[in-house]
């Protein structure tokens, strides 16, 4: 099925050119409402702004090959048949999975006897991480004398999977998953559009929600979801019910539930489920329940919450509620946020998953917080004496006439790497802050912070006792 952003329906092949004419009233609904003017274009205004290349080469006054990077349903195609049609050229369409290099030399053989004739040939090319370095390579001359215009979409970073000569000859620009306003808007016009479903039913709030939320930044999933339910609706009526009597259908949640086989999940992003799911999820990592605390974040995943922020809460709870316990586990969680950043969703959830099990089986301490907690209650209770002189600073011209690093003793000298010497201020003489568990990597630690704090603490002793 051809989606918003699919290639039109009859695009021409190698010799062809052209556009497609537009969809009929049987094309599916996501290619119905594919934008047909730059004002048509919802999200992506950072790239659409006054006097942006984008903008330009929509409006026909740009002559660049440019590099579309961004996630599905984001408006790629879209561009690419706009671009077309701005520059009054002839536009050819090839699928990297279907495509090899014949099919890439016989388009460029065609626009170069078009462009001899005056007429320029736009080359849009879907999934161009898919192309091999050979097919990449017989791109490059063709695009750098503007044989053809190249307009190339991709879900993946082009700087790792497109080869760098393509890269410098081609403006990237990275499109970004459509917002939930986004998507309301682009199933309100769907709603309402002749082109759509032409105001024969109206959607409530709930069921709009939903839609938004499985969508997920896709506009054609979004809108392959709202025409599965609005047709599901309308031929479950009679012909009266479903608008005879001048009243529009309502489609409510329990139809789109239904409809796209996928449950409403009750949680609001900006509202009480948000702050009551996220506290279980982080509940049930502290104590240990790792299968509640995978429901609970399905339930974030589902409901499209945004992925940076359970990697956030992930980072924190690592040394939060594990600390030293278990020292890998914020390395995990660090990794899991890149993850997240640099792929993005959905396969970062399986980062965000790994991550999550690692930190709700892994051994427990709430050391870290103790520590910094009591230093920063004594701080702040007034108890910051002097830093000992043998500590200070010394690597300035009359340092040591102030006395300053006179006595230090340097611990790499010593056979063990450990001396005895005083480090606190003298009213800290003594205080504790970390208290180790016994549990996982701490049970090491303790054992050996009880020798080491003997060790470095012993002068201060021998002082005290003279």
């Amino acid at each position: 099925m051809e989606g918003l952003f699919d290639p039109p329906t009859g695009a021409p092949g190698p010799g062809s050119g052209g556009l497609a004419s537009p969809p009929g009233a049987h094309a599916p609904l996501a290619v119905r409402m594919r934008p047909e003017s730059l004002e048509e274009i919802v999200g992506q205004q950072h790239l659409l702004g006054p006097g942006s290349p984008l903008r330009r080469l929509i409006n026909g006054s740009g002559a660049a090959s440019v590099m579309l990077y961004g996630p599905p349903g984001t408006g790629k195609t879209t561009m690419a048949a706009l671009i077309s049609r701005a520059t009054g050229g002839r536009f050819e369409a090839l699928s990297a999975l279907s495509a090899g290099v014949k099919e890439v030399r016989a388009v460029i053989d065609v626009a170069r006897r078009r462009l001899i004739e005056g007429q320029q040939t736009v080359l849009f090319i879907d999934e161009v991480h898919r192309f091999s370095k050979t097919q990449q390579d017989a791109l490059l001359d063709a695009v750098e004398n503007r044989i053809v215009l190249l307009v190339a979409a991709t879900t993946e970073n082009p700087s790792f999977s497109v080869v760098a000569p393509l890269l410098s000859r081609s403006l990237v620009l990275q499109l970004r998953s459509l917002s939930d306003d986004d998507i309301r808007e682009v199933l309100r016009r769907a709603v309402a559009d002749p082109r759509g479903l032409d105001g024969r039913v109206e959607v409530s709030d709930a069921a709009m929600d939903h839609l938004v939320a499985v969508a997920g930044g896709d506009a054609r999933r979004a809108l392959t979801g709202l025409e599965a339910s609005a047709d599901a609706a309308l031929r479950g009526d009679d012909e009266d019910a479903s608008g005879a009597d001048g009243h529009r259908r309502v489609l409510d949640v329990t139809e789109v539930e239904a409809a796209i086989d996928r449950a409403a999940v009750r949680y609001d992003r900006d509202g009480d489920q948000h702050y009551d799911v996220t506290s279980a999820f982080i509940k049930s990592i502290r104590g240990s329940d790792v299968d509640a605390a995978l429901h609970y974040l399905a339930r974030m995943i589902v409901a499209g919450e945004d992925p940076r922020f359970i990697a956030r809460r992930l980072m924190i709870h690592a040394s939060e509620d594990i600390g030293m316990a278990d020292p890998t586990a914020l390395q995990t969680a660090v990794a899991a946020a890149q993850v997240v950043a640099l792929v993005g969703m959905p396969e970062a959830k399986l980062a965000l998953t790994q991550a999550t099990i690692h930190l709700a089986t892994a051994p427990k301490s709430g050391g870290v917080v103790s520590a910094i907690g009591a230093a920063i209650a004594d701080v702040e209770a007034g108890k910051s004496g002097a830093v000992p002189a043998h500590l200070r600073d010394s690597h300035y011209a009359g340092a040591k006439g102030l006395g300053s690093g006179i006595g230090y003793r340097y611990p790499h000298d010593d056979p063990d790497g450990v001396v005895a010497q005083q480090y606190a201020p003298d009213e800290l003489i003594g205080v504790d802050y970390y208290q180790p568990t016994d549990h996982g990597f701490e049970r090491e630690i303790g054992a050996r912070l009880g020798k080491l704090r003997s060790i470095v603490r012993a002068a201060v002793a021998r002082s005290r006792r003279r």
